[in-house]
C-alpha cells in the first residue's frame, strides 16, 4: 500500500484507480449520494485506510478509507476522528477499524 503525504494526494491517486464515488458516513451505513443509496458494514470492505494528521492542530486530523462495495461500487470516504467523529454504530466502528 502506498504512503501518501496530503489527504488530496491520496484522494486524486485513489480516484484514478477506480474509487470514483464520494460516500458519507451515516450511523448504520455509507451513503453515497450520487447514487442515491445506502451500504449496510456487511456489503463493503474497506480495503485502504490512510491517515493523516494536521500540521498546525490536533483538530485536523482525518482519515481516508478506499471502499468498494459487495455489488461493486468503489469509493473513498474522507472522515475527521478525534474531537469530532461522528457518532456511529458499534457495527460501523469496527468495519472502520
Amino acid at each position: 500500500m502506498k504512503n501518501y503525504d496530503t489527504l488530496s494526494e491520496a484522494i486524486s491517486d485513489l480516484q484514478a484507480k477506480g474509487y470514483t464515488y464520494d460516500f458519507n458516513l451515516k450511523p448504520h451505513c455509507l451513503e453515497c449520494a450520487s447514487l442515491k443509496i445506502e451500504i449496510r458494514p456487511e456489503d463493503f470492505k474497506v480495503d485502504q485506510t490512510h491517515r493523516f494528521e494536521g500540521m498546525s492542530s490536533t483538530d485536523d486530523n482525518s482519515v481516508l478509507y478506499a471502499i468498494a462495495s459487495k455489488d461493486g461500487i468503489r469509493g473513498i470516504l474522507v472522515d475527521a476522528y478525534g474531537v469530532y467523529a461522528e457518532n456511529i454504530s458499534e457495527k460501523m466502528r469496527k468495519k472502520l477499524r
